[in-house]
């Protein structure tokens, strides 16, 4: 018997979803018939975005959005409102990467750190950036009898990862935050989650060094990198009625990643 999600004209607002798996997540549940609120801090694909997500047999709206500016956020909020009338599902997607190391040691001499700037970046969009979209659309939920509130953490974020301080700084706060928020909204019967994805064939990706590529297909006992989709059908289960009494967890989809270091 097929699952019944339950989306079918829904409210999903999707960060970070012009690329990658924000995208895929976009189109994921413009297939399940939501009403899908593309946002991005670029809209250089906006057009290709909206016709692939209305041929997916979704409704739409994209909005250039700075996830990490309070006031941007409240104004794409206030769009959705004007439009649909609610939210029902966020979808914290939105993220970047700085690398570097804490401190870089070579030949018994410091060579360079991690600057203030490489963390203030990361922390601004993948932390507060989360913070601020989720503050501005728990009162829409609260008012429209619930929600879900779904976020992308990282097996960095459980486990850390050389060279990303920052990085992993915010995908273990995701958890806590998520585990914290769970606590505070299940009483307004708004559901909190949290998705730790391992290494997925993103563009971003798919820009490293080949042998670092077979490195991480090496460690992953599926003996694959994961796909976009993989990420977006696990939001889309999340959001769905079949997980209506999943909440305050996380939930890798890494392939066994971690069991196979």
């Amino acid at each position: 018997m097929a699952i019944e999600t339950g989306l079918q004209g829904r409210v999903v607002i999707v960060t970070g979803a012009a690329a990658g798996i924000g995208r895929a997540t976009a189109r994921r549940f413009a297939q399940e018939g939501a009403r899908v609120a593309a946002w991005d801090v670029s809209d250089g694909k906006a057009g290709e975005v909206i016709a692939e997500l209305q041929a997916a047999g979704g409704e739409t709206l994209f909005a250039k959005v700075n996830v990490a500016d309070g006031a941007a956020v409240a104004e794409a909020v206030a769009a959705v409102i004007a439009k649909w009338g609610r939210i029902d599902v966020l979808v914290n997607n939105a993220g970047i990467v700085r690398d570097a190391q804490l401190v870089k040691v070579k030949d018994g001499a410091v060579v360079s750190t991690m600057s203030d700037e490489a963390w203030d970046a990361v922390i601004n969009v993948n932390l507060k950036g989360v913070f601020l979209c989720t503050r501005a659309v728990v009162p829409h939920m609260i008012a429209g009898g619930g929600g879900v509130v779904l976020s992308a953490s990282s097996v960095v974020g459980l486990y850390g990862n050389f060279g990303q301080t920052n990085y992993a700084a915010t995908k273990g706060g995701l958890i806590t935050m998520t585990r914290t928020w769970a606590r505070e909204l299940g009483k307004f019967k708004i559901r909190v989650n949290a998705v730790a994805p391992g290494f997925i064939a993103t563009e971003m990706v798919a820009a490293m060094p080949e042998k670092v590529i077979d490195a991480m297909v090496s460690h992953t006992p599926m003996g694959r990198m994961g796909k976009p989709e993989d990420i977006a059908n696990a939001y889309v289960w999340l959001a769905s009625d079949a997980a209506s009494f999943v909440h305050g967890t996380v939930i890798s989809v890494d392939g066994g990643i971690v069991l196979g270091t």
